[in-house]
């Protein structure tokens, strides 16, 4: 007796198969991308390596001077931050300058130029002299190459340049702000002339009232 076989259709039979390359085709990766103005998309191709990142959101505050800093170095420049003094004509401060950018040391720079910014350093630090270079509340007056790598040592500072590449010292900037000049004021409004009043009528009769009426 020959054992029966069952006959399947052939769309029922190739159902699994039909299945399987749907799922394949749903697990493809979905890819998030931002735009430079915040806009987000999904896609399924991968984001290549020139796609700009996206910018800021407006208001959100700008990272701090020394973010892109090294962990220990930051850690130094936060509790002695060094700023220094110079003025134009001043080889001294040149020197000065060079020093910190070789060795590597984060700084801010102040100018002295105005008879204001002569005032203020005379009432920070006695006298009228440059270059100065305060460490924390430490001053040194007049530029020593010596005494100057002795403090940024006892500071903590490294002795060689471990500043990232990219890193950029803020601008130097006038030890007092210029302040804005004072807008001319506005040209006052003209002053309108004074109207002549009609002069009252007369009380009694008249050629043009013979009557003298009154209202």
């Amino acid at each position: 007796m020959h054992p029966t076989y069952k006959k399947f259709p052939l769309h029922r039979l190739c159902a699994p198969a039909l299945l399987l390359i749907a799922a394949g085709a749903m697990a493809q990766p979905v890819y998030r991308n931002v735009d430079k103005n915040g806009k987000v998309t999904f896609t399924d191709r991968a984001p290549t390596a020139s796609t700009e990142p996206a910018s800021a959101p407006q208001g959100a505050s700008a990272p701090p001077a020394n973010a892109g800093l090294p962990y220990e170095l930051r850690q130094v420049a936060q509790r002695y931050p060094v700023t220094l003094y110079s003025g134009d004509e001043c080889a001294p401060c040149g020197t000065a300058r060079s020093l910190l950018i070789t060795r590597g040391i984060p700084f801010e720079e102040r100018t002295v130029k105005s008879n204001q910014d002569v005032e203020a350093l005379q009432r920070l630090t006695g006298r009228a002299s440059l270059p100065l270079l305060t460490i924390g509340s430490q001053q040194l007056k007049g530029f020593s190459d010596t005494e100057w790598s002795q403090y940024l040592d006892a500071a903590g500072y490294p002795k060689s340049n471990s500043l990232p590449v990219d890193y950029r010292n803020p601008p130097a900037r006038p030890m007092v702000a210029q302040q804005a000049a004072p807008a001319a004021p506005e040209p006052a409004a003209p002053v309108p002339a004074p109207q002549q009043q009609a002069a009252p009528a007369p009380s009694g009769p008249s050629p043009s009232n013979p009557a003298g009426i009154k209202f």
